[in-house]
């Protein structure tokens, strides 16, 4: 398969929502042509929220009763959708195919049958960006998870670049133009720490998260690590000249960070197995969220802290977003299809 050409960077959007912990709801339009205005409008703020009892089962069957939203300290009225699996989903697979990625591709060509979980019975659709230094729109959003398994298995190593920053914000933007309806995926597949992105910071793509209502979950690996463990499967390796590309990966998280920004979850993995059962994990937490919203009673811009809280069970876990920025504007979107076959 010809190699695509990659994207060229998005234009900034200027939110009217920017969640700095949360995403918050904006009602879109459909996808604008390039060069139109996109006005974006504050009405909800959505909380997806995954409660899990002390034991990690799910907890079901949770009313507004159930929990306690505050808004800057304050109680809002809530409204809860419990029932997500009928709600069709747009998911980007972000994979990262540079640096020291290619030992991990033996474990991503066995994940098209484990989007399935994610995509559901409904009107699921999924969609490939793949990025070393630089991002490629690899396949465009599809059913059909049979030209997804193709893609995968057809990966071909890149530069020495990671640019999560880059490939993230491309990501977003996609599900951006997805309709309003879907609920909106990102599964982040990558080391955990940027390497050249140039076309976002880290404060922009804070911004660009806060435009869209996307779930972001990460799923990382260590470079060190599965260094060190494919040196040794294959005889050699030295554990002193490792330690400090380990060290270095330490410093920072960016993975992580956009989990935790989304109200996502992040985990990592080592082996194929964990790999597997990290997916079907994530994806059963994905499809049983609480969609909790409210219209804030204060819609003054500026930073908002959000608390959620469970009005019965306390031992149990709640997954949420933290707090959301509230500003006025509008900006300017343009979608980019993906390379041609």
């Amino acid at each position: 398969m010809s190699e695509r050409a990659p994207l060229p960077p998005f234009p900034r959007v200027a939110c009217a929502l920017l969640a700095l912990g949360p995403l918050a709801q904006a009602q879109q339009p459909p996808a604008p042509d390039a060069g139109e205005t996109l006005r974006v409008t504050t009405t909800n703020v959505l909380l997806p929220t995954l409660v899990e009892s002390a034991g990690g089962q799910v907890v079901y069957g949770l009313t507004s009763d159930g929990f306690t939203v505050t808004d800057n300290g304050v109680p809002q009225t809530i409204h809860v959708d419990d029932d997500l699996d009928t709600t069709p989903v747009s998911l980007v697979i972000c994979l990262e195919r540079g640096r020291s990625s290619e030992i991990q591709f033996a474990k991503f060509a066995r994940l098209a049958p484990l989007v399935e979980q994610f995509l559901g019975t409904g009107n699921g659709e999924v969609a490939l960006v793949e990025f070393d230094s630089k991002t490629v729109y690899r396949e465009a959003f599809t059913r059909d998870t049979s030209l997804l398994d193709q893609d995968l298995q057809e990966l071909r190593p890149g530069d020495g670049g990671a640019a999560i920053l880059d490939a993230v914000g491309t990501s977003i933007d996609l599900l951006e133009h997805r309709p309003p309806e879907r609920r909106r995926i990102l599964l982040l597949l990558s080391e955990s720490r940027d390497h050249g992105s140039k076309d976002l910071t880290a404060a922009e793509l804070v911004e660009r998260i806060g435009t869209s209502n996307t779930l972001v979950l990460s799923l990382t690996w260590s470079p060190a690590k599965a260094e060190m463990l494919d040196q040794l499967a294959h005889g050699g390796g030295n554990l002193v000249e490792l330690l400090p590309m380990a060290v270095q990966a330490m410093r920072s998280n960016v993975a992580r960070s956009l989990a935790v920004m989304s109200g996502g979850e992040y985990m990592a993995f080592t082996r194929q197995r964990g790999f597997e059962d990290r997916i079907l994990e994530m994806a059963s937490h994905a499809r049983n969220r609480y969609l909790l919203s409210f219209r804030p009673t204060d819609p003054t811009p500026g930073l908002h802290t959000l608390s959620v809280k469970l009005n019965v069970d306390a031992n149990a876990r709640v997954v949420a977003r933290t707090s959301y920025w509230a500003v006025v504007g509008a900006g300017t979107a343009q979608h980019n299809g993906p390379a041609q076959r």
